[in-house]
């Protein structure tokens, strides 16, 4: 802890000298689930109370071709219940609970709670198609039909909704169907050469990378690219202020308020946007 504590006590000097007149662009990821039920309504309701406005979650297909809020295939991790989303109904899964009581939660209740917040500014929707062998190309085509659908359906004018995922089949389909659409490519890569130039070569520009490897003059270089650089993880104040350092623009957070308030007592003078 003496450690953990020194070193953030660096970083903090060291990013204060640099961040003066930096933006940084903080997001709740999976509505903050080092802090709440990640990926259920309460969690993004606490993260929307807390002051974000700006979201990450995940996406998965039932069975049926229903659209439900899960970040793992398998329910094993979160929920009171077993098997794998894709081999399930939408009958079946809307029996399950969360392991903290609450009911998962499907795409429609996700977007109709955006919808009724009216000042959200910045949603993640991650595709998971993996294993990929749970997504061949039709049901793939299926998936990111309708995903892209009821996501765009009644997107607010001035808020930007992403498309992210690791899987670039789901990726290249929507930038062929929808030129223009706005996606950010995962990574468990740092921001170097290589990925930079896989973004450049894909057409797309934004890059979802890891802090770990990362350099401030390979942030630096993706923006000359005209990349945007979003960085994960982000499970401590330190993977804040180390973002910060590497000259970040976006940043998620599993703990959604207890960076928000670091940020505002500790290093007031990053510009952070919520």
């Amino acid at each position: 802890m003496k450690r953990h504590l020194l070193v953030l006590a660096a970083v903090l000097m060291t990013v204060s000298a640099f961040a003066q007149d930096q933006q940084v662009r903080f997001f709740s990821h999976r509505g903050g689930r080092m802090e709440y039920d990640e990926n259920t309504i309460s969690a993004f309701e606490a993260s929307y109370k807390a002051g974000y406005r700006g979201y990450e979650t995940d996406i998965r297909m039932t069975k049926d071709g229903k659209l439900v809020i899960l970040h793992d295939s398998n329910l094993t991790r979160t929920t009171d219940m077993e098997g794998v989303v894709e081999q399930m109904t939408e009958a079946q899964i809307r029996k399950a609970s969360t392991k903290k009581g609450h009911k998962v939660m499907f795409l429609d209740e996700l977007m109709d709670w955006l919808d009724s917040k009216g000042d959200v500014t910045y949603v993640e929707f991650e595709l998971k198609t993996n294993p990929i062998e749970l997504y061949p190309e039709d049901r793939l085509r299926e998936y990111c039909d309708k995903l892209y659908e009821r996501v765009m359906r009644n997107k607010p004018a001035g808020a930007t909704y992403l498309f992210t995922s690791s899987d670039y089949r789901g990726l290249r389909y929507l930038q062929q169907k929808h030129p223009g659409v706005g996606m950010l490519l995962i990574t468990g890569k740092p921001c170097n050469d290589e990925t930079i130039a896989l973004c450049k070569a894909m057409g797309i520009n934004r890059l979802g990378a890891t802090m770990d490897g990362t350099s401030r003059a390979a942030v630096k270089k993706a923006h000359e690219q005209g990349l945007i650089v979003s960085l994960w993880p982000g499970q401590s104040t330190a993977d804040a202020m180390l973002g910060v350092y590497l000259g970040a623009d976006f940043l998620c957070t599993d703990i959604p308020v207890e960076v928000m308030n670091f940020m505002k007592t500790k290093a007031p003078w990053v510009k952070a946007v919520f």
